[in-house]
């Protein structure tokens, strides 16, 4: 049983506990899901989180905010059981961030579906020339005087091939009107939409639904624009501050699960006579482990209280948020590997499993080194501004 003491910290409230709770239970009894089929996987489990009302997270209603405390509990605990359950669960609120935050109430409608697990959403950004330099994007959605008219391509795109409906990022103005980030707008693009064509489904080292997408000349109407024209970076940013802080608590599940296995595998082992645990290097390793999580559990619940008390932006707390809990989870899977010896690299082992989910979180949302010169552009800025 992973450690729950950490519910009891002052970041949390009753109400986190008893969600906790409720889905710790239906995890006990739905998974893993079944991954022979990926698509079929994912479908199966956004119908059964909708159903479980779990999905009702994933969004804020009219006249509320999005709980991130009770995101990063969910994405933690169903990491620990499933990544595939844990990507589910967050593309819904991801893919459906910038309408949740900035969409009209008509808009928002898309909502209703994607909480229910009635809609697989997705979320258009990545482009095959651009991944963390989003201002370079070249997607373009041009004004005609009546639609928008959508070309381009975007890649690595969550849920691409499965999704009902994406949020697509695009330069609306030309570099002349609007340079760099100035020039994006966000809109709503239906997956039936004529003109938009699956190019490429993409494998990856832990299979999750992956996709190129090309447009070739959607026409979109004008109520399909999220927000203000040219506001799409700004909206894509803030979506970003939020979830941000959960991608680290998918890492944490990971490292979690990967103590469990550690602990439980330490005092089965027998070597030279006694339980591998009775080694102090062992211990020593376990003991880096157990450090790592909490320090990154306190980053983690940090950011995501912050911005549950109001806070506009978490910029700064999110991507420490981020950066060290994947980084450290990483290293928590990796010495899981190795204290499990040949068992830890046996294809289909638990350990196994998750040395390939934790690869790309350091990466997607923001690669590690991207984190890095967010958090030092924000601290200069904190500190000539005269905050601490």
């Amino acid at each position: 049983m992973a450690d729950q003491s950490f519910l009891h910290w002052p970041f949390f409230e009753a109400k986190h506990r008893e969600l906790a709770t409720r889905l710790e239970a239906w995890c006990q009894q739905f998974l893993p899901a079944d991954h022979h089929n990926t698509d079929a996987a994912c479908q199966a489990l956004v119908q059964s989180l909708g159903a479980a009302g779990f999905l009702e997270y994933t969004a804020a209603k009219i006249g509320e905010s999005i709980d991130v405390r009770t995101l990063c509990l969910i994405r933690e605990t169903l990491a620990r059981y499933d990544g595939l359950a844990d990507f589910s669960f967050a593309m819904q609120g991801l893919g459906m961030g910038a309408l949740s935050l900035f969409g009209t109430p008509e808009q928002q409608q898309w909502l209703d579906k994607t909480r229910k697990g009635e809609a697989i959403a997705g979320f258009a950004l990545t482009e095959p020339a651009s991944g963390s330099d989003v201002a370079s994007m070249s997607t373009s959605a041009h004004w005609d005087g009546s639609d928008f008219i959508l070309n381009g391509e975007k890649t690595y795109i969550s849920n691409g091939g499965i999704a009902d409906v994406y949020v697509v990022f695009a330069r609306s103005e030309s570099p002349e009107q609007a340079a760099g980030a100035r020039g994006i707008s966000a809109f709503i693009l239906p997956a039936d939409s004529e003109g938009l064509e699956i190019v490429e489904r993409i494998e990856t080292v832990a299979p999750h639904p992956l996709a190129r997408l090309r447009f070739n000349q959607i026409r979109l109407p004008a109520t399909s624009l999220i927000g203000k024209r040219g506001d799409g970076f700004k909206i894509a940013m803030s979506v970003l501050d939020v979830f941000r802080s959960t991608v680290g608590a998918a890492a944490l599940g990971f490292a979690r699960r990967a103590l469990d296995e550690t602990l439980a595998r330490s005092q089965q082992r027998q070597l030279f006579g006694a339980p591998l645990f009775d080694l102090q290097m062992v211990q020593g390793h376990i003991a880096d482990m157990a450090v790592n999580i909490d320090a990154a559990a306190l980053l983690i619940y940090r950011a995501a209280w912050t911005k549950d008390q109001g806070a506009a932006r978490v910029t700064r707390e999110a991507a420490m948020a981020k950066l060290f809990a994947t980084e450290t989870a990483q290293q928590v899977i990796d010495m899981a590997v190795q204290l499990h010896g040949g068992d830890g690299v046996r294809k289909g082992s638990i350990v196994e499993s998750l040395y390939r989910e934790i690869r790309a979180l350091r990466i997607y949302e923001g690669a590690s080194d991207v984190q890095k010169t967010v958090i030092a552009r924000q601290t200069l800025l904190n500190f000539e501004q005269g905050e601490s």
